[in-house]
């Protein structure tokens, strides 16, 4: 089981977050979608508000294949790498693939920021609470709890 973090700030982006999970269903079966979540941009402030959200996917690909997909769908719906975590149609990114550690050019898994973005850690708790970090042995809803205040995130009704 791998878990990916979606966000959009460009357009129609509860649309671009629909097309992006329809798409990376050729990956295998998505039994898990938060809710969207509306957020502060982080790193990089001055762009409009993300959707996010996280789905789980059970897939065969390797985390490298995964990746490959990613980038291609981002590519494909008309992501544009022009600054970098700058404004985006779409952005994927794998946060945890099972208890994998990866450390490679261009992939590092568990996303090494995870468990310092609330964006990320809220729908993550919401679909699964007691996966575990493999390199810091907490659960999401341990992580969650233990970030400081700030990084407004809103859950969207459904």
């Amino acid at each position: 089981m791998a878990y990916l973090s979606l966000g959009s700030n460009l357009g129609d982006r509860a649309a671009n977050l629909h097309e992006a999970i329809v798409r990376l269903g050729v990956a295998g079966p998505v039994p898990a979608i938060s809710a969207f979540y509306e957020t502060q941009p982080v790193d990089v402030p001055d762009q409009p508000w993300f959707l996010n959200c996280v789905l789980a996917i059970e897939t065969g690909k390797s985390p490298r294949e995964l990746l490959n997909l990613a980038l291609s769908i981002e590519e494909t719906m008309g992501r544009l790498r022009t600054r970098a975590k700058g404004p985006r149609k779409i952005d994927i990114d794998i946060v945890l693939f099972g208890d994998r550690v990866v450390d490679e050019p261009g992939l590092r898994i568990p996303h090494p920021s995870m468990h310092r973005r609330r964006f990320v850690l809220e729908p993550l708790v919401e679909i699964a609470p007691e996966v575990r970090h493999p390199v810091l042995g907490k659960t999401a809803r341990e992580l969650l709890a233990a970030l400081p205040a700030g990084q407004w995130v809103r859950r969207l009704p459904t």
